[in-house]
């Protein structure tokens, strides 16, 4: 679990200190320099606000990190393991490549014993590392100002129509249409529990999302459509405000939002919202009680509804909803993910950091 960790000061006076008793247990992402590294990295230390520390690689890789040229991560593993050194020197190879099963089959390698292997040294498969490791590349690349062909091609694909459509199966629209400045500007959030997309103009946040939920492309279109398509891609603000203040939660040193929030939605929903950042961290309640404070005990459908339209992850806290019976019902991030900042919230309960949320625009 994330917190079986050491807290985050010992484990920045382990990473100072390079101490090995810390090697393999514990990784280093860097928010400054998006690299994630061994405690007994030989690189110059960043300051403590900008680390986050995680149990295993595939946390560090998720959140969109890249492994460290000083340290090499992924060395050891590769060390122990001869199919995974051979797999992870051909992605370094062919980053390009749009690796299948087919392909590691082809290479002579078991499918289930590779699949075993990286989700046991690194919490995900092969191919998920591929596939991350693609498209953050082509996203940071628009997001600096870079065209469309040049994120193409650091992005490692060889052909623009495959790069669109993997932008697209992801944003809900080819890169083209939003690359550049904008009235909003879309911009890539690693995190210890998964990439996140935020969409804001430069006094407010519109949308923070984990990229897996199913309804982001759905999202965005709609706020390009309220924006008459004056989308582009690029930090703003509000993004880096929210940036921050992420860092500061799963760091474990605030569980406090003051960004600026553009809501959309009827009055009901946003009461529905507004009640759900009265909840505090570590507190859970059900749909029926969150009806029932709004004064309309009947209407659990309808705070269940506008718990889901909620596009605000963790900023608008829908996670801490639950099921009447006790149950994490649904997440637009999943369940596992639900369940583990639950588990987060949990550290702010334990050493008294649980204010109510403060309200944001």
């Amino acid at each position: 679990m994330l917190f079986d960790l050491p807290d985050a000061s010992t484990l920045y006076r382990a990473l100072v200190e390079r101490d090995e008793a810390f090697d393999g247990r514990a990784y280093v992402c860097v928010a400054t320099t998006g690299v994630f590294c061994r405690l007994t990295c030989p690189a110059r230390k960043p300051l403590p606000q900008n680390c986050t520390f995680v149990a295993t690689i595939g946390e560090c890789i998720e959140a969109g990190f890249r492994p460290c040229k000083r340290c090499h991560p992924l060395q050891p593993a590769a060390a122990a393991d001869p199919t995974i050194a051979t797999l992870l020197a051909a992605l370094d190879a062919r980053p390009e490549r749009r690796w299948s099963e087919g392909d590691i089959a082809r290479m002579g390698f078991d499918l289930s014993t590779v699949r075993r292997a990286f989700k046991r040294q690194f919490g995900m498969t092969f191919l998920d590392m591929a596939r991350h490791r693609r498209l953050r590349e082509g996203f940071e690349t628009l997001a600096g100002g870079g065209s469309v062909i040049e994120a193409q091609q650091e992005a490692g694909f060889q052909s623009a129509s495959a790069f669109r459509a993997a932008f697209a199966r992801l944003l809900g629209c080819a890169p083209g249409d939003i690359a550049g400045r904008g009235a909003l500007l879309a911009d890539w959030i690693g995190t210890p529990l998964g990439d996140m997309i935020a969409i804001s103009s430069p006094s407010h946040l519109h949308l923070l999302e984990f990229v897996e939920r199913r309804a982001l492309p759905t999202e965005i279109a709609r706020l390009r459509q309220r924006a008459k398509g004056d989308l582009g891609i690029g930090p703003s603000a509000a993004t880096e405000r929210i940036r921050a203040e992420l860092g500061a939660f799963f760091a474990g040193r605030s569980a406090v939002f003051e960004t600026p929030l553009a809501l959309d939605g009827s009055a009901f929903t946003r009461a529905v919202w507004a009640e759900l950042r009265q909840i505090p961290p570590g507190a859970t309640v059900s749909y029926s009680e969150i009806a029932r404070r709004l004064g309309q005990p009947a209407a659990i459908r309808a705070v269940a509804r506008a718990n889901g339209a909620n596009q605000l992850a963790l900023v608008i806290p829908c996670h801490r909803v639950i099921g009447a019976d006790g149950s994490l019902t649904g997440y637009g991030g999943g369940l596992w993910r639900k369940q583990r900042l639950l588990e987060i919230e949990q550290q702010f309960r334990r050493n008294g950091m649980a204010p109510a949320a403060v309200a944001g625009g």
